[in-house]
């Protein structure tokens, strides 16, 4: 691909995974792959080290909301590496899509990760209240209305911190994910969906525009940006102001 063709997100490019007709046999595999996918370009294990890890007790409970949780996997590990350390965190995560939750509830989960099907705002409407609030690539998913809806309801939802981790666009990403991902991951779609997640996702720059007051955007290796919102921050200052 031109380099020229990634210097404005693909706003209008669809992933073949999001056709609610897509093939339920290649889009099971592709939850299958993702385990392996994330580990290596997610960096949650990083994430979970520097910022979740921290806040975490061996006898007090944390709870932690992952909004889009997708086939799981994020939030399974999450759950595991907490208690291999010998501390309590409640995992939920949640997603609109009934056939992500299907295949979240089939798969084996031993850390007793509860799995929901919801949008965040039913939440929201529910009053619920979590010390973490997460998201794995989902953000370029979103048109720019629902992801300001989604940083506005992690406000409300959260109650310590909020951390949406997503792809950050550029054509080094591009090219290495195509190179890297030819070889692998077949009868799936995995390689074309990442392409055009790739190209749907926001260099730093963008993402630190569309982000509402309050949130901090960082570029992190290999080729993704961190969105996060510190609650008690926040309210030290007043809270965020709202935009328009």
């Amino acid at each position: 691909m031109a380099r020229s063709t990634l210097r404005r997100r693909a706003v209008d490019a669809r992933e073949l995974m999001d056709d609610p007709n897509c093939d339920p046999v290649l889009l099971t595999r592709t939850y299958e792959q993702f385990q392996v996918v994330n580990a290596i370009v997610s960096g949650w294990h990083g994430t979970y080290r520097d910022r979740i890890r921290p806040l975490l007790s061996p006898v007090l409970p944390s709870t932690l909301l992952d909004v889009g949780c997708g086939g799981g996997d994020i939030a399974r590990a999450l759950a595991h590496w907490a208690a291999t350390d010998g501390l309590q965190l409640q995992v939920t995560g949640i997603d609109p899509d009934a056939r992500a939750l299907d295949f979240a509830t089939r798969t084996p989960n031993p850390d007793g990760v509860r799995f929901l099907l919801a949008e965040s705002s039913e939440l929201v409407d529910a009053a619920q209240r979590f010390d973490f609030v997460i998201s794995n690539h989902v953000l370029h998913h979103l048109s720019a209305e629902r992801f300001a809806d989604l940083l506005i309801d992690s406000e409300l939802l959260c109650r310590g911190l909020a951390l949406h981790s997503d792809i950050r666009r550029s054509a080094v990403a591009y090219g290495v994910f195509s190179v890297g991902t030819l070889p692998f991951f077949h009868h799936s779609y995995i390689r074309e969906d990442g392409l055009t997640s790739i190209r749907r996702s926001y260099t730093t720059a963008e993402l630190r525009i569309a982000a509402r007051r309050g949130w901090t955007v960082e570029a992190h290796a290999p080729f993704r940006n961190l969105l996060s919102y510190a609650a008690s921050t926040a309210a030290r200052s007043g809270g965020p102001e709202p935009d328009a």
